[in-house]
Order: structure tokens, then C-alpha cells, then sequence
């Protein structure tokens, strides 16, 4: 495993470093000292493995394909946005819009995220142990986001065909967003997506939400909807 230390490397330096795997790559490299830096491990192509020891700010991981990014403590905003394949991990809590305008892949957040929480997602999975903030899943477009905590007001506001599952409470659901029959596909697909972020939890304890459809095209009878 090389080792990169921020203390004597710029931000510049280790994402060029990371950047310049080829695409046969599966090596492994550990960042010391990140310091809450923003934009740390993004833009990667190669299946390396990238392992944070510490805090980052703004933006890690993102434009994310095929690497494993893990941060060994909190994330600032936007972690892993739009992300296209790949896994990255926040050992901590994520701020605002993890995982925003994903298109795929998996984020899954060990503690809790932020408001807009898989903002516009377009393809990614997202799993996040504790609870989410408002609007998350906010014109949500497809993928999956799972809650194992709660859901402040507004969670899948204007959502289009993404999926939500939410074993806690919910507080008042977004525009267009409704509860749904949770089928033997969802537990299923549940499972699945429970067992690859590595989190324990009963999929019979969940919740199915997603479009009501009522805001797909404009009909005056919809209008208290918007």
C-alpha cells in the first residue's frame, strides 16, 4: 500500500497521483492528514482502493468510477456526487447532498447524512445506517435510497422513479411522494443492498416510498400538488 501524506502533498498532488492509475489497476493507497481538505480522491477511473484517515470537506469522491473510496470520518457536502460506478464509504456522518445526481454505484454513510440526501439521483444506491435530513431524495430520477433511521419533511419531493425504504419515521413526505405496498421484490432488493454497505438491519422493518406520478404532466386538477 503507497501512502500519501497531506501534511507534505497538495490536494493537486495526491488526486494527479490517484488519477494516474491505468484502468488494469487494482492498487491501494492510504491518505494521512486530510484535514477536512475539499475535493480529496475525485475524478478516479481505476478499481484502486483508497482508504482517508480522517475528516474531509467538500466534495470527496466525486465523479467516482470503479474505485473503493473510504473515509475514516465525517464528509463535508457533497460526497460522491455524480458518481457513476464504484463504492465509496464515510465511516462518520456526511453533510448535505451525498450522493447528489449519482448515476450509479454504491455510497453507503455508517452514520447519518445531511438535508438532500441523494439529491436528483439518476442511478446510485444509497445507504445510510442512521437518519437523513429534509428533502432528502429530492427529484430523485432512479436507484435506490435506504434509511435505516428516520426521514425529516420532505423526503422524495417531486420524486420521479427512484425507491426509498425507510425503517424509522418519516415527517411530512415531499410533493408527489407517497407510501407504497412493499412487495417480495423490494424485501429482495433490500436485502441485496443491506448486504453490500455491510449493515445489519431487518428488511421487514421497512417502508417502500415513490411517485405517485401526479406531477408527470401538468393537469389542473394536480395544482395543490405542486
Amino acid at each position: 500500500m503507497e501512502t500519501i501524506d497531506l501534511k507534505t502533498a497538495s490536494t493537486r498532488e495526491l488526486n494527479a497521483r490517484l488519477q494516474g492509475e491505468g484502468a488494469g489497476s487494482n492498487a491501494a493507497f492510504e491518505v494521512l492528514h486530510p484535514d477536512g481538505r475539499h475535493a480529496l480522491a475525485c475524478g478516479l477511473t481505476a478499481p484502486i482502493a483508497v482508504s482517508i484517515k480522517g475528516h474531509v470537506g467538500y466534495y470527496c469522491a466525486g465523479m467516482n468510477e470503479n474505485a473503493t473510496v473510504t473515509v475514516h470520518g465525517n464528509a463535508g457536502v457533497g460526497v460522491a456526487e455524480n458518481m457513476m460506478s464504484g463504492l465509496v464509504r464515510v465511516k462518520g456522518d456526511a453533510s448535505q447532498s451525498a450522493g447528489a445526481t449519482g448515476h450509479g454505484g454504491l455510497l453507503v454513510v455508517e452514520g447519518s447524512a445531511s438535508a438532500r440526501c441523494g439529491i436528483s439521483m439518476k442511478g446510485i444506491d444509497i445507504v445510510v445506517k442512521g437518519s437523513v435530513g429534509h428533502n432528502s431524495a429530492f427529484m430523485a430520477q432512479s436507484g435506490h435510497l435506504v434509511v435505516c433511521g428516520d426521514a425529516e419533511d420532505g423526503l422524495g419531493d417531486s420524486i420521479y422513479e427512484a425507491v426509498i425504504y425507510v425503517a424509522g419515521k418519516t415527517g411530512k413526505l415531499g410533493a408527489d411522494c407517497v407510501e407504497q405496498e412493499m412487495t417480495s421484490q423490494d424485501r429482495a432488493t433490500l436485502t441485496e443492498l443491506l448486504a453490500r454497505a455491510g449493515i445489519e438491519a431487518d428488511p421487514a422493518s421497512f417502508r417502500r416510498y415513490g411517485s405517485a406520478r401526479t406531477l408527470y404532466n401538468f393537469t389542473i386538477d394536480n395544482v395543490g400538488a405542486y
